[in-house]
């Protein structure tokens, strides 16, 4: 394991004296319980087929639900188990902002240009809702808005202009909350007040894989579990993948890895940097707590640029917290440690609340804060959701399906957009305890 290169935080008085863990505590997802990883039945890898997907997730599983209602023969290659990835181990958050505000992308990439990403990530919400419902998965999908905690004074000014901007541009719908207020959403004085986003909300993460899993194998999909992809060669007909098991001959191939893509595909592990981010679940609270800390049962996340983000669970009964623990990679018992301390700083009386739940995830960043979607030859790529992939991976995954189909209708902004990467990274992001110390230290100062 790495060295670890601890973030401070607020120790809790009570962490350091008494244990934070129940005496039934695991180190697995929370969402685990309702949604056990799939165990499917063996199956050989067959010497053809359409289209080979590497990846089970969101992603993957979008793509292959629209490309085998299409009448292609699909066979998705996952590693490990189904979902075994961040589809089931992220907060269960779904919105349409992108990393980066509507005004920079206009000043970096023109103004249509910002208007059509911007765009494109609100239809990927829309899309992601509209597909919950239309397929029936019993995913707790509710839309209750989504509270961004300003940490610093200046934060709150700044989220202001910012949606004074989107309204103006694209009609975005939110509204802003100043400290004096936000105990009607938030009972913390841990912010200076914040902005709320209608349109966001959440699910539980681990049925919606479940179901969209359950429709793509329905519509005919071949899933081959713990069967790793080693390398891809393209040839004149097609791309041959080597699995762990055999060679499948692919007429296209749909790279949808994200924050696990391996060394079989260096082009697209070169442009992404995977992140682990911690999360921990509590155990059951009383009923008013619950409604006194989280009265509108909002989603929750602050300007950070180490961020948190916090949520009920989907029954109503505890929170699931969330954060970056360390600089590299630690335990998930340890992760939940200083989790629960920074949930402590948001909520002081959750102190003596213990843990039942840890475990962590890597999500994929990328150079320039956007996805990207596009082909290089007969391998096509979506990833890179920074943090917020929910919606944008089901969506993507979707738009993937769509051209690979020949829909010129269904292209993404994200097609035509440079994929950068730097010079001499490889894909071990070895420089990420500095960067993230860095990003660290300008939170902290509010820079």
């Amino acid at each position: 394991m790495a060295r670890s290169f601890s973030l401070p935080a607020v120790e809790s008085p009570y962490a350091m004296t008494a244990s934070i863990y129940t005496d039934d505590f695991k180190t697995e997802p929370y969402w685990h319980e309702a949604a056990p990883l799939r165990v499917l039945p063996a199956a050989a890898p067959p010497p053809r087929c359409d289209v080979a997907i590497i990846g089970s997730g969101y992603t993957g599983l979008s793509a292959a639900l629209d490309l085998a209602r299409a009448g292609r023969d699909v066979v998705v290659f996952e590693a490990n188990a189904p979902g075994n990835g961040c589809s089931t181990r992220n907060g269960g958050m779904i919105g349409n902002l992108l990393k980066i505000s509507l005004k920079r992308l206009m000043e970096q990439y023109g103004h249509q240009a910002g208007i059509d990403m911007v765009r494109e990530a609100m239809d990927g919400l829309d899309y992601t809702v509209d597909l919950v419902r239309r397929e029936n998965i019993d995913c707790r999908c509710e839309v209750v808005g989504k509270f961004k905690g300003s940490v610093h004074r200046g934060d709150y000014d700044k989220m202001a202009r910012e949606l004074e901007f989107m309204r103006k541009e694209v009609s975005y719908e939110g509204e802003m909350v100043p400290r004096a207020e936000q105990h009607r959403i938030i009972d913390t004085d841990a912010y200076h007040g914040g902005r709320i986003e209608q349109s966001h909300g959440g699910l539980h993460p681990g049925l919606y894989h479940a179901g969209l899993l359950d429709r793509a194998l329905a519509a005919g999909v071949t899933l081959l579990a713990h069967t790793s992809v080693e390398g891809l060669d393209e040839e004149a007909d097609g791309v041959s993948v080597a699995s762990s098991r055999s060679r499948t001959l692919a007429r296209h191939v749909i790279v949808a890895t994200n924050g696990y893509t391996r060394r079989a595909t260096p082009w697209v592990r070169r442009r992404l940097v995977p992140v682990g981010s911690y999360v921990i679940a509590t155990e059951p609270l009383d009923a008013g707590v619950m409604n006194r800390l989280l009265p509108g049962r909002h989603m929750i996340v602050d300007t950070r640029k180490m961020i948190y983000y916090f949520r009920p669970s989907p029954d109503g009964t505890r929170i699931i917290f969330g954060a970056r623990a360390a600089y590299s990679e630690v335990s998930d018992r340890e992760g939940a440690r200083r989790v629960h301390a920074k949930m402590a700083s948001i909520f002081p009386e959750l102190a003596r609340a213990k843990i039942t739940h840890a475990w962590h995830g890597f999500v994929a960043m990328t150079f320039d804060e956007l996805p990207h979607t596009g082909v290089r030859g007969r391998v096509h790529h979506a990833c890179g959701y920074n943090g917020s992939g929910v919606a944008p991976s089901t969506w993507l995954g979707h738009k993937t399906a769509m051209a690979l189909l020949g829909n010129s209708e269904r292209a993404s902004p994200f097609d035509e957009l440079i994929f950068p990467t730097r010079a001499f990274y490889t894909g071990n992001p070895w420089p990420l305890p500095a960067v993230l110390a860095w990003y660290d230290l300008r939170s902290r100062l509010g820079v």
